[in-house]
C-alpha cells in the first residue's frame, strides 16, 4: 500500500491492502470484458499462457516483498511526523497472509453475485429478451446488496451498538461524582437529575475547574462557572431537551455572564473538555457553557445510523438559546459562541445558512475537526479565495472566517474583524478528508503541497485511497495532539484569538496553554 494520513495496525493495512487487491482485480476483469466486447479476443497458444503465468509470477516474487518493506517504512515515516512510536518489527508475513484471505473472501463474495446474476438472467429470459432480462438481474441484485447492507446489517449491528451503549451509558468514569456547586447541572439545586445526564454529561459537569484553581492561576477573583447540560432522556424530543437546557441557564443566571458557550457534543455526549475549559480561565469563571446528548451511540455508530438528529440537536439546541438571547439589551448580554467538534461541529453548524449567517448573529465560533459531509464547511472551504489550498483555504482575505492547522494559522496579516469564525483541522485528519468522492475523484488537497504533518509521498489512486482514509479513521484519535483527529491544548491560543478576552497578554496566554497541555 502507498503513503496514507496516519499509521495503520498491521490488522487494518491487511485488511485495507486485501480490499485493493481484489477491487484491482475487479478492475482488470472488467477491462478484459469491455476488450471482448469490442470483438478482440486473442487466442493464445498453450505455450504463451504458460509463459504468462511465468513472468506473472516472478513478478509477484519481486513485487510482494518489495511493496511489504516499502509499506512498512512508508509506515515509519509517518509514524515520526505525527509522534506515534514505532511498534517494534514488522508482521510481514502476517500482513500478507490476511491481506491475502480479504481478498480472497471480496472475490469469492463477487464471485457469488455474478452467479446470482446470471441465474436470474437464465430465469428472466424465458419472459423477455436477453438483454433485458440481464439489466433487470443486475439492478435487482444490487438492490438486494444495498437493502441487506443498510437494512438487515447496518441496522443489525447499531441496534447492538445502540443497546451496549445505553447500559454503559449509565455507569460512571473514574473520579466523577455529583457536584455540590448549584451552577453545574446536576446538583441538588438542578432541575436535572444527576443519573439522567449521561456518562459523558456527569463528566462534563464536573470537568471544569473550580473559582479557586481559576483564582490561583489568574492571580484575580474568580466565580464559579456555569455548566448546564441535559440528558438524552430528559425529554421526548431534541427540542424538548434544548428547552431543558435554557431552562437550567435561566436557573443559574447564565444570561448575565460575560460570554455563554454553546456546544454541540459527538454522539454519546461527549465535549471535549481541551476546547471547553480554556473559555472559564479567559474569563475568571464568569462564564457559562451549555450543551445536551442526543444519542447514546459513539460518532461512527451514530453516524451510520442517523446523521440527520445531530443536526436537529445542534439547531434546537442554538434556536432555543438564540431565542432568549436575543431579546436581551445587547449592552448587557453575554457573548454567544460556540463551538462543536467532530460530529459536533456537523450538527452545530446546522443552525447557520453558511458564514454570513454566522457573522450575523454569534460573537465567534471554533469549529473542530469538521466531517468532509458537512455542508456549511464545505461551501465556504469551495468559495475559497484563489490561490488558497484546501487545507488552509483563505475566505475573503480572512476578515472573519480563518482556517487554521494550529493557532499560529491564524495570522494570515491583514485585520481580522470580529465576529472571528475559525475552523481547525488538521492536515493528517482523515475524518476532515475522508469522503465518498474519493473512489474516483483527485481531491484538491492532494493535488497541492502537503501539509506539514503529511508525507510527501502520499498520493490519490482510485479506490485505494479511499480505503486508505476509511482505515485511518479507525484510530485517528490515537496520535499526539496536534495530528489526526486529536486536538487539544492549542484551543486556548484559538480562544484567545477569537474571542481577546481583557486583561490577558500574549505571556499570560502562553502559561494558560501550558497549563492545560501539562
Amino acid at each position: 500500500m502507498t503513503p496514507s494520513l496516519l499509521p495503520r495496525a498491521w490488522y487494518l493495512q491487511a485488511v485495507a491492502t486485501g480490499i485493493s487487491v481484489a477491487i484491482g482485480y475487479g478492475v482488470g476483469c472488467l477491462i478484459a470484458w469491455v476488450i471482448r466486447l469490442c470483438g478482440v479476443s486473442p487466442d493464445w497458444s498453450q505455450q504463451w499462457r504458460r509463459r504468462g503465468w511465468w513472468a506473472l509470477a516472478v513478478a509477484a516474487v519481486v513485487v510482494i516483498p518489495l511493496f511489504l518493506i516499502l509499506g512498512s517504512w512508508w509506515q515509519q515515516i509517518v509514524r515520526k511526523l505525527v509522534g506515534v512510536e514505532d511498534p517494534g518489527r514488522p508482521l510481514y508475513v502476517a500482513v500478507l497472509l490476511l491481506s491475502l484471505l480479504v481478498a480472497v473472501a471480496v472475490l469469492a463474495l463477487g464471485r457469488l453475485l455474478r452467479r446470482a446474476t446470471r441465474a436470474l438472467t437464465r430465469w428472466g429470459k424465458q419472459y423477455v429478451p436477453r438483454p433485458v432480462a440481464r439489466i433487470a438481474s443486475v439492478i435487482v441484485v444490487a438492490l438486494l446488496v444495498v437493502f441487506a447492507v443498510n437494512g438487515a446489517l447496518i441496522r443489525g449491528i447499531v441496534a447492538v451498538a445502540e443497546k451496549s451503549a445505553s447500559t454503559a451509558d449509565r455507569g460512571n468514569h473514574d473520579g466523577v461524582e455529583k457536584p455540590t456547586a448549584a451552577e453545574l447541572s446536576g446538583s441538588d439545586a438542578s432541575n436535572e437529575e444527576w443519573d439522567s445526564l449521561g456518562q459523558e454529561g456527569r463528566r462534563f459537569v464536573v470537568s471544569g475547574a473550580s473559582p479557586d484553581e481559576i483564582s490561583d492561576f489568574t492571580g484575580r477573583p474568580a466565580v464559579q462557572p456555569i455548566r448546564a447540560y441535559a440528558g438524552v432522556e430528559s425529554a421526548d424530543t431534541v427540542e424538548g431537551v434544548a428547552e431543558r437546557v435554557v431552562a437550567e441557564l435561566e436557573r443559574t443566571g447564565a444570561f448575565s455572564r460575560a460570554v455563554l458557550g454553546v456546544a454541540t457534543t459527538t454522539g454519546r455526549g461527549w465535549v471535549n473538555e481541551s476546547v471547553a475549559g480554556p473559555l472559564e480561565y479567559l474569563y475568571d469563571g464568569n462564564s457559562a457553557i451549555a450543551s445536551m446528548q442526543y444519542s447514546f451511540l459513539p460518532s461512527p455508530m451514530a453516524f451510520l445510523a442517523d446523521r440527520q438528529t445531530p443536526q436537529d440537536a445542534g439547531r434546537a439546541l442554538f434556536e432555543a438559546i438564540y431565542a432568549v438571547w436575543s431579546e436581551l439589551p445587547e449592552d448587557s448580554r453575554p457573548k454567544l459562541v460556540l463551538f462543536g467538534e467532530s460530529l459536533g461541529a456537523y450538527g452545530g453548524q446546522d443552525a447557520f445558512s453558511g458564514a454570513q449567517d454566522m457573522i450575523a448573529r454569534i460573537d465567534g465560533a471554533l469549529w473542530v475537526g469538521n466531517p468532509n459531509f458537512t455542508p456549511q464547511w464545505a461551501r465556504i472551504t469551495g468559495g475559497r479565495d484563489a490561490g488558497s489550498r484546501e487545507i488552509l483555504p483563505v475566505i475573503d482575505s480572512g476578515e472573519h472566517v480563518r482556517f487554521a492547522g494550529s493557532s499560529g494559522d491564524l495570522d494570515i496579516g491583514g485585520p481580522w474583524e470580529e465576529p472571528r469564525i475559525v475552523y481547525w483541522q488538521h492536515a493528517s485528519d482523515p475524518i476532515v478528508w475522508w469522503s465518498p468522492d474519493l473512489i474516483l475523484g483527485r481531491p484538491d488537497w492532494l493535488n497541492e503541497p502537503r501539509g506539514t504533518d503529511v508525507d510527501p509521498g502520499v498520493q490519490w489512486f482510485p479506490f485505494v485511497t479511499f480505503w486508505q482514509l476509511t482505515f485511518d479513521q479507525v484510530f485517528s484519535t490515537d496520535v499526539d495532539d496536534g495530528h489526526g483527529h486529536s486536538y487539544g491544548a492549542d484551543a486556548v491560543r484559538m480562544w484567545a484569538d477569537i474571542l481577546d478576552p481583557p486583561g490577558w497578554t500574549d505571556a499570560d496566554v502562553e502559561r494558560l496553554y501550558e497549563k492545560m497541555a501539562g
